[in-house]
């Protein structure tokens, strides 16, 4: 992929409080494969954290009763699409019995047509995996031996190279996927990784292979169709973005709050009564989450007084919108989340292929490969995380801006003119932002038809799901320069209450030991122990990173859900 951005691939630590269903580690869990969907939480177990797979007996005597109908019709007069014919455009072309091996072989062979920089582990990962759970539901045809063979590489870590392109999202991840299933050949490259941190050496498959004990298959009637034909790869990357935004809404709403405490902001919109006026339930859990954040902070109340009869009555009447409304736009973010999640858990309840077996034993051609439902969701996560790393990066640049800060200095350095203080953290956020917006533009809508027009129309969703992790990645980012600036200048401000006394605050009130909220403040402190407060120019981009890291690894959203109960 482009250098600007990480893939959030490239990094394994678990996302808090997303752990797997099957087991609390990687080193312990192993999921099973039994034929019945898979969860979210399974796939990011395997996939990111490197848990175990083990197939049922169920799955694999459902396997071998569908294998036996295809086996039944392998010397049918009657033409079988994938069993006895060509492929795509030459569905038509009928196979004699002595050369089917050698089509399904071939088929493998020549779909395997990637190109570009490899992908990343989780995905690949991930791509074996649901190829694996659908040929357990026993609707493919194939062997059992095929399941198992797919399940001893996951096991043995190895992980064949799969490249950036290649897929158009219809008739499956077609490229990609025939990278894996000709690892499993014993043919092309591998990497060969002994823990989920690592990337692995790269050696010939049929190398690794027998280092591990794996016999290569040799495929049979309609076997190399349907390890090709599947929406895998972009329903692997969809799991995987499903787990990693999560995390991230619930730390952009910590962002927020953050924010509008150090920018003198009210917590007055977010009232439980004025939210349920528009009940989203995105709406109404973001707020919760500011709330709980804000609740009881000594700077809020800085800026508070009473009116005749007691009430308590913010100074500032109408914030600006990137802090009034973040849990209207962070909240329409969650919404989309959860019904991507509900088209991810409908795809991993789906068996894949084409032809199919049916559970009354027909072979039957169909169109379940297309990739539309996936693409659109994956298209739909794009703009909504370009969305809230919008408004993340508004927040930033308000701090930055005498004019707009409430009484900050100038780019919250610590002598402005001769320091530069936050400046450039904007502008890395900005040129984020930007890339986001582009990385938003739809990839669902294109189509270029393929195989002799045969495949005319194209979902494209292994684009959107590409594009989309690099935009997941972008806001991880983004929202870490709003944490660094925030936190600066909540200790700018709290020293300047503190300097202030009781100048600001309520009657009767005194800043002399002005603290943050709970929330806010453990997220602050955490923070510090990997980059220092206010001071002088430094050397920026070290600190940077290492918020990222907080907020990619969950350290951000786990040290405020720590400190005031559970966040949304």
């Amino acid at each position: 992929m482009a250098d600007t951005l990480q893939h959030p691939a490239d990094r394994t630590t678990p996302a808090a409080g997303r752990a797997a269903t099957s087991a609390t580690s990687a080193a312990t869990t192993t999921v099973e494969i039994t034929g019945d969907p898979l969860s979210v939480a399974d796939v990011v177990a395997v996939a990111r954290h490197g848990a175990a797979v083990r197939l049922t007996d169920r799955a694999l005597g459902s396997m071998a009763a569908s294998r036996a109908v295809v086996e039944d019709l392998a010397d049918d007069d009657r033409p079988h699409y994938g069993v006895s014919t060509g492929f795509g455009a030459l569905a038509r072309r009928h196979i004699p019995t002595g050369k089917r091996a050698q089509l399904q072989l071939g088929l493998v062979r020549s779909h395997a047509a990637g190109s570009g920089p490899e992908v990343e582990r989780e995905v690949v990962r991930a791509l074996q995996l649901l190829r694996l759970a659908t040929l357990a539901t026993g609707r493919t045809g194939a062997r059992p031996v095929v399941a198992e063979t797919y399940a001893a590489m996951l096991n043995a870590g190895i992980t064949p190279v799969v490249h950036e392109y290649g897929s158009l999202g219809c008739s499956g991840d077609l490229a990609p996927l025939a990278h894996v299933a000709l690892a499993a050949l014993g043919e092309g490259p591998v990497r060969v990784a002994t823990g989920p941190e690592e990337g692995g050496e790269r050696v010939d498959a049929a190398e690794a292979l027998a280092a591990a004990g794996i016999a290569p298959l040799e495929l049979r009637e309609k076997e190399g169709l349907a390890l090709i034909n599947g929406t895998d790869g972009m329903l692997g990357m969809l799991c995987l973005a499903v787990d990693d935004l999560h995390r991230l809404l619930t730390t952009a709403d910590v962002a927020v709050a953050s924010s509008v405490e150090a920018l003198l902001g009210s917590d007055a919109p977010f009232a439980e009564d004025l939210i349920a006026m528009r009940p989203h339930p995105g709406q109404a859990a973001s707020a919760a989450n500011l709330r709980a954040l804000l609740a009881g902070s000594p700077v809020v109340a800085s800026h508070r007084t009473f009116d005749a009869d007691g009430r308590p009555e913010c100074t500032r009447v109408q914030d600006a919108y990137s802090l009034r409304c973040a849990p209207q736009v962070h909240g329409a973010a969650r919404d989309t989340l959860d019904h991507a999640e509900t088209v991810a858990g409908r795809e991993l309840a789906s068996a894949i292929d084409n032809p199919v077996v049916t559970v009354d034993g027909r072979v039957e051609s169909n169109g379940n490969f297309h990739g539309a439902p996936v693409a659109y969701v994956l298209d739909f996560l794009a703009v909504a995380v370009a969305d809230v790393a919008s408004m993340s990066e508004r927040r930033t640049d308000r701090f930055l801006d005498v004019a707009r800060n409430e009484g900050l200095p100038a780019f919250l350095a610590d002598d402005p003119g001769v320091d530069s203080g936050l400046m450039i953290a904007q502008y890395t956020a900005a040129g984020i932002v930007s890339e986001l917006k582009r990385l938003a533009a739809p990839a669902s809508v294109d189509s270029i038809p393929s195989s002799a027009m045969q495949e005319d129309h194209v979902s494209m969703g292994w684009a959107g799901a590409r594009k989309l992790r690099r935009a997941v990645d972008g806001l991880g980012r983004v929202l870490a320069v709003e944490l660094m600036t925030a936190a600066r200048a909540l200790d700018l401000r709290l020293a300047q209450l503190s300097e202030a006394g009781g100048g600001m605050a309520r009657p009767g009130s005194d800043n002399s030991q002005m603290a943050p909220a709970v929330g806010t403040g453990a997220v602050r402190d955490l923070l510090r122990t990997a980059v220092p407060g206010p001071g002088p120019d430094r050397f920026l981009a070290p600190e940077i990173d290492a918020v990222t890291r907080l907020v990619a690894d969950g350290g951000v959203a786990a040290a405020a859900s720590g400190a005031v109960g559970p966040l949304r």
